[in-house]
C-alpha cells in the first residue's frame, strides 16, 4: 500500500485517486524508459502518464522528487 502525506485526506480519502496516480505514473514512466519497450506501447502509456500530472501536481509531488531522466523531464516540462 502505498501512503501519500498531504494536508488535506479528504479529496483523496473516498476513490485512492492519489495512490492510483502515483502507481499509474510510475508504471507508465518505467515502461516508457525502458529501451526495450516498443515504441507503439510507448505511444500508449505517453496519455496514461501525462493524465496523472494534475493529482500528482496538487500533492506537490514534484516538489519532493526531481525526474532524472533528460527526456521524461522535458515531456513533463513540456505539460506544465
Amino acid at each position: 500500500m502505498i501512503r501519500l502525506v498531504t494536508t488535506d485526506h479528504s479529496r483523496y480519502a473516498e476513490d485512492h485517486e492519489a495512490g492510483d496516480a502515483l502507481v499509474t505514473f510510475v508504471a507508465c514512466a518505467h515502461a516508457m524508459l525502458d529501451p526495450t519497450t516498443p515504441e507503439e506501447q510507448v505511444r500508449r502509456l505517453e496519455p496514461r502518464l501525462l493524465a496523472q500530472l494534475p493529482t500528482l501536481r496538487a500533492l506537490g509531488l514534484f516538489e519532493l522528487f526531481e525526474v532524472r531522466d533528460p527526456a521524461m523531464a522535458a515531456l513533463l516540462a513540456d505539460e506544465a
